[in-house]
């Protein structure tokens, strides 16, 4: 197995590659004022965004669920990696050679199982891409010219082919020096008789990207009549290519859906080619499974849920594209954003008619027009026959129980109204009354599964700020001792200092570094302050800033501690002008409340004992009571000049 990677070359990965570049990937940032960024956490379910990243220190928080770290616990986290796995594959980004203490650099065998299984995809997708201009895929060339693609087409989405052989690609990856087990577990290849052959043969093949853009997995497209496999073929469930959690598309669209706010959800990959090259950027779908709630916290990230968002789904008009968006509309107030649906004429799909009709059609077509409940709801409704009485007391029992699950009372009482003029039932008060009864008897049963929304995890951050609760809940298995309270002033201050030792270690050094733990009320202010002392004092932060926080996260005695050390890199501070005045006031306001504690607990032993001190430790006792009187009068007379 490879050495331990050289510590130099781990902080050269931290400093090349940017957190929020690295960030953007997965989820939309915007500006959050002090420098730092914000967006919806990837690693909990929120309605606002509470997850910051500071791209001058290299760290991101998430005050909702208290995650944290710099960017390589980001990656660790988001992509489930291992350490080493994380630093050789931004490391791969940033064009850096590691080297390994026990000796030697990189070999194959010795690389992560996630990067191997990516590099085993991106060669099996330059073989496909080059196998594409052979002989033999004539018949896959062919396939694309008569839907309007062209060779440019075919290379920007990476179209290729599968040679029809039993074993092209699995030789072709063994050369690469892949072993036969990465080729199995990368669903690239199956066992046959005689060991691996092709998993995809003759075929049309579409690489299906993560958001990062990484190559996990593949689409095929059966092109033969003897082949009696399915008509679309995808990668098997592997170690990194979850369906469930996959977007065809989302690499080329995620940028401009964050700008837009806007996406459009099509059913197969030849439709995103189609709506793309008309202009439609913001075009994804999903890979031989239905949307569902894994595809909706990938879109919810990037379009940031914001009151203008439109996630609009085209949808055939048959039965199966009927079901299809109901189903949708199930999740339907799992989105901020307003959900639409759109059919084309004649029931065409966005390719078939992009070729009948033309670009312009296609944009048309993904113009929002109809909401998604109320195609839902018509779906519903038209199965019954509203001229009867019994119809529409049928119809309203299978449409109320689907508006009943709309979480926000003000839309699904609106939606109620319009479900009473679907089915014709003049009196709306009555459908109103009908469908919240409904979500009464389904909350009473837990079977609307609503919470906080930040499953069950305490207050949220305005919480954590002192906002609204009085007393703060922190993160499972804080250091003993009282609750933080932000409305005290010793906490408050505490916190402050905290934020500038970190954040400004200038303005505080190097007094700080003079401050005991014990001049931290708040047991888990003062396992930071240690965590800081061990990292070699604030006066550390005075060169490289980011290799100090490094530092400091690295002293951190558990994950609760180290969660902290980021929430305070990264909060903005209370005061409006950061600068030596107020860093000066911090440092006296934590100095002067431990010298009026101290004060107070000598003259407190000396009360307790009463005549029963001995007259050597009452003149030592009271002797330090009137050094720390000056002081004290001191601080309060000169401020910081008398630190």
């Amino acid at each position: 197995m490879a050495g331990r990677i050289n510590d130099d070359d781990v902080k050269a990965v931290r400093d090349a590659v940017p957190i929020d570049s690295v960030v953007s990937e997965y989820l939309q940032l915007r500006n959050a004022g002090g420098g730092n960024l914000k967006g919806l956490c990837p690693f909990h379910d929120e309605k606002s965004p509470s997850f910051q990243v500071s791209p001058g220190k290299g760290l991101f928080h998430c005050f909702g669920c208290q995650e944290g770290g710099d960017t390589i616990a980001f990656v660790m986290k988001i992509d489930h990696l291992s350490f080493s796995e994380t630093v050789e594959r931004l490391a791969a980004k940033a064009g850096i050679t590691l080297r390994y203490e026990e000796g030697g650099y990189n070999p194959s065998h010795q690389r992560g199982e996630r990067i191997r299984l990516i590099e085993a995809h991106q060669a099996a997708a330059e073989f496909y891409v080059r196998q594409l201009e052979s002989p033999e895929a004539e018949i896959g060339r062919k396939f694309l010219a008569e839907r309007g693609f062209d060779q440019d087409a075919a290379t920007h989405f990476r179209v290729g082919y599968s040679p029809a052989g039993w074993d092209h690609l699995t030789r072709y990856l063994r050369g690469k020096g892949f072993s036969d087990k990465e080729l199995i577990t990368s669903g690239l290849s199956q066992d046959g008789r005689r060991g691996p052959i092709d998993r995809f043969r003759g075929r049309l093949m579409w690489p299906i990207s993560d958001t990062a853009g990484e190559i996990v997995g593949f689409g095929a497209r059966k092109l033969r009549d003897d082949d009696n496999g399915p008509k679309y073929l995808n990668t098997p469930e592997t170690p990194v290519y979850k369906k469930s959690q996959v977007l065809y598309g989302i690499d080329l669209a995620k940028k401009d859906i964050a700008k837009a706010s806007r996406a459009v959800v099509v059913e197969g990959y030849t439709d995103v080619m189609a709506c793309h090259l008309a202009g439609v950027t913001t075009a994804i779908a999903t890979c031989g499974t239905a949307f569902g709630n894994d595809h909706i916290k990938i879109l919810r990230r990037l379009l940031m849920d914001n009151g203008s968002a439109r996630v609009i789904f085209t949808f055939d008009g048959d039965s199966a594209g009927q079901k299809a968006a109901l189903r949708a509309f199930e999740d339907d107030q799992k989105f901020a954003a307003e959900t639409y649906i759109a059919i084309a004429p004649d029931n065409m799909d966005p390719c078939d008619l992009r070729l009948a009709k033309g670009d312009d059609a296609v944009r048309d077509l993904v113009e929002p027009r109809t909401p998604l409940f109320e195609f839902a709801l018509r779906q519903i409704v038209g199965r019954y026959d509203l001229e009867t009485p019994a119809g529409r007391a049928a119809a309203l029992d299978e449409a109320a129980a689907v508006v009943a699950k709309i979480k926000t009372s003000s839309v699904q009482r609106e939606v109620a109204v319009q479900l009473a003029g679907l089915v014709g039932i003049l009196d709306q008060e009555f459908v109103v009354h009908r469908v919240a009864q409904l979500a009464r008897w389904a909350r009473d049963k837990g079977g609307d599964g609503r919470g906080d929304g930040r499953g069950g995890r305490g207050p949220g951050p305005q919480d954590r700020r002192g906002g609204t609760s009085h007393q703060v809940v922190q993160a499972p298995t804080a250091p003993s001792g009282p609750a933080l309270n932000l409305r005290s002033p010793a906490h408050r201050t505490e916190r402050e200092l905290l934020k500038l030792a970190l954040q400004k270690p200038a303005l505080v050094s190097p007094a700080f570094d003079a401050y005991g733990m014990d001049e931290f009320t708040a047991p888990p202010y003062a396992a930071v302050r240690q965590c800081i002392e061990e990292a070699g004092g604030a006066e550390r932060g005075l060169g490289d800033n980011r290799e100090y926080l490094v530092a400091v996260m690295d002293a951190a005695p558990n994950n609760t501690v180290r969660s902290l050390v980021t929430e305070l890199a990264v909060e903005v501070f209370i005061g409006k002008t950061i600068d030596e005045t107020y860093a000066g006031m911090q440092l006296v306001h934590v100095r002067l409340r431990a010298v009026d504690r101290r004060i107070n607990d000598v003259q407190g032993s000396l009360a307790r004992l009463g005549s029963n001190v001995a007259p050597e430790d009452l003149a030592a006792a009271q002797n330090e009571v009137w050094v720390l009187q000056q002081y004290a009068q001191s601080l309060r007379a000169k401020g910081a000049d008398a630190l």
